[in-house]
């Protein structure tokens, strides 16, 4: 049996390292949450070092087309087996086909779906494994499968309402900073040459232009770009320890106009999941565990952590939301109307809804006001260049004009 070392955090919150037997993991992270430990990091000892894969994955979309079409495959009474055969024959993407093969295999060996899906866990999360999981004993695994499919296609549309928040503002300055570079770079060089061939004198913001494209083309031009780039590659690694992680997404939720958003992203990914695992029959306090890891946000994580601490010792769960100071006072406000009326689940998706529908209007919003002010940031920094290398040709010919 492999060895594994592992880092985590415990219950107190402190940072614990060690090594563990197990045989993958998936097993290695059951031992470990048994003993209250959440693991951060996981590798099997020998083969720390080794190089990552890349491409070859399964997409969300995938992941929900595949979940929808078992639904109705089981709903109509296929058995599981032919049900995983017929999916796979029908898979595009290689990685999928071999998984859902696997997956197959394994059912035909004797084993529970769930148990199959937790083989994989890159593509089948533990949201996905015990969802399955709590189908399969309630015998509603096809009611469970359309609202897993439901979620994953409420979930991608939140990832697209991020993406579509940052891609066009890093777009544009992506694109203003590649296009003020090149003429800083190439273009301002010549009409450098060309006004101290002609002896012109020069007006300030020509000189500003000029002095920045001798610094572009200097060896410390260079320098500060791989300085830059060091600096986010560093940023990078910082994120991935759990440190970092929250200092990062604590700055994050902290932003005027992107740290509402995102905090609203967080709301609506956090009770559309715990709603769904408690509508399926998941335990309230496993719930909270699984939506803690797959929050997407470490400030988020903390939060439920805590408040799953807090149903352990006989609270309620509103009270340790409210303390948080994470969560908007409606959304603790439904959730105890939710607990009082024994209706958590249906409150959870309620709100679910409410966010994800303030998400979309807030997103369109910030694009709505974003595309002028970036239109005219990239007219004013391109057009400032430009006219500062044409403002020497201007005194230029006026001083012809007045000597003919």
């Amino acid at each position: 049996m492999p060895v594994f070392t592992y880092k985590g955090t415990n219950r107190a919150g402190s940072t614990v390292t060690g090594e563990m037997s197990a045989s993958n993991k998936t097993e290695l992270q059951t031992l470990l949450r048994r003993q209250q430990i959440t693991p951060t990091r996981m590798s099997e000892k020998g083969k720390e070092f080794n190089l990552p894969t890349f491409g070859g994955g399964v997409k969300s979309k995938e992941l929900a087309i595949f979940t929808r079409q078992f639904s109705v495959m089981i709903d109509a009474g296929l058995p599981l087996v032919q049900c995983l055969e017929i999916l796979a024959s029908q898979q595009e993407n290689k990685t999928f086909q071999k998984v859902l093969t696997g997956t197959r295999g394994s059912v035909e060996g004797g084993n529970t779906l769930s148990s199959a899906m937790k083989q994989y866990p890159k593509v089948f999360d533990p949201l996905y494994t015990n969802m399955v999981e709590a189908g399969e004993t309630g015998g509603i695994l096809d009611t469970i499968l359309q609202r897993l499919s439901s979620y994953i296609e409420k979930n991608v549309k939140l990832q697209r309402a991020v993406k579509s928040a940052l891609v066009y503002p890093i777009g544009v300055l992506t694109i203003a900073v590649a296009v003020i570079t090149l003429l800083l770079w190439k273009v301002v060089p010549i009409f450098g040459t060309l006004f101290a061939g002609l002896g012109v004198d020069l007006p300030l913001p020509t000189k500003i232009v000029i002095a920045l494209s001798n610094f572009v083309g200097s060896i410390f031009g260079l320098l500060i770009f791989v300085a830059v780039g060091a600096v986010i590659f560093g940023i990078k690694i910082w994120y991935g320890t759990p440190g970092g992680r929250m200092a990062i997404d604590t700055i994050i939720l902290k932003l005027p106009v992107l740290g509402i958003l995102m905090r609203k992203i967080a709301v609506a990914r956090f009770t559309r999941t715990l709603g769904t695992l408690i509508s399926s029959g998941v335990p309230i306090l496993e719930g909270l565990d699984i939506t803690a890891r797959t929050s997407g946000n470490a400030v988020i994580e903390k939060a439920l952590t805590k408040v799953r601490k807090s149903l352990e010792e006989g609270k309620s769960l509103t009270e340790p939301l409210k303390e948080s100071e994470v969560f908007p006072g409606m959304v603790t406000q439904m959730i105890a109307v939710g607990e009082q009326t024994g209706a958590m689940d249906a409150m959870l998706q309620k709100i679910a809804d409410f966010y994800e529908e303030e998400v979309d209007a807030a997103v369109k919003d910030l694009l709505t006001a974003l595309e002028p002010i970036m239109i005219v940031f990239l007219g004013l920094v391109v057009g400032g260049v430009v006219i500062s290398m044409y403002l020497p040709l201007f005194s230029l010919i006026g001083k012809l004009s007045g000597a003919h």
